[in-house]
């Protein structure tokens, strides 16, 4: 299994590009802007592009859709609570300014308890809302890409529409009862371990109900 990240727009987002080293499929995950360059490295890494796996639709995570589908016609799973976010990505990327071209429909829905497969591994999804309402976690073979709900230190933000508070705490629990050793790919910022945030991350304390185990 190879995890690629490239760290994309203003927004300085991170999109995956997540490979089965033994067949060379592959899916890209969160692509929030620069679809092209997204593009051209699946064909340096002579991968074969299976589909677009969404965390959340906030359009710092799909900006960079239309470009990829535009050459590589793959199937876009989201969660359906955040089909109005995703529906809404060009107008919510004008209120900053930015030019984000519609994502085309998602073709495949997400639901927790799912299983998601790319070559021979297989991811199970894990509904985690609050900071958006269709906000998933997609873990398995000691990773999870936990898009915007846990960050190395902090924790996703819950001032914005359709976010929840008290969704995401319970959804920080659900998180952190991942074995300690899992490695979280986060939506920004640097990967860091269940462990470390367990230990380290100040917004956990007192927030969710946690143990080390």
């Amino acid at each position: 299994m190879i995890v690629q990240t490239f760290t994309v727009g203003p927004f300085q987002e991170n999109t995956y590009l997540l490979i089965d080293d033994d067949s060379h499929h592959a899916v890209l995950i969160d692509p929030g802007d620069d679809g092209n360059r997204l593009l051209l490295a699946v064909e340096q890494a002579s991968a074969n592009l299976d589909a677009i796996w969404l965390t959340h639709a906030h359009v710092d995570h799909v900006g960079g859709i239309a470009a990829i589908k535009r050459v590589a016609d793959v199937p876009v799973y989201l969660h359906p609570l955040d089909r109005p976010l995703y529906d809404n990505a060009k107008r919510h990327g004008e209120v900053f300014g930015l030019r984000v071209e519609a994502p085309p429909p998602p073709e495949k829905l997400l639901a927790d308890g799912d299983t998601l497969r790319v070559g021979s591994l297989s991811f199970a999804v894990m509904h985690t809302p609050g900071h958006a309402p269709g906000h998933v976690v997609i873990h398995g073979h000691g990773i999870a890409f936990a898009g915007d709900c846990l960050f190395s230190g902090s924790i996703g933000r819950t001032d914005l529409p359709l976010s929840d508070g008290a969704e995401l705490a319970r959804s920080l629990e659900r998180i952190c009862a991942l074995p300690i050793e899992t490695i979280v790919y986060a939506g920004h910022g640097p990967s860091t371990t269940i462990g470390d945030e367990i230990d380290n991350n100040p917004f956990l304390n007192g927030t969710v109900r946690i143990s080390r185990r």
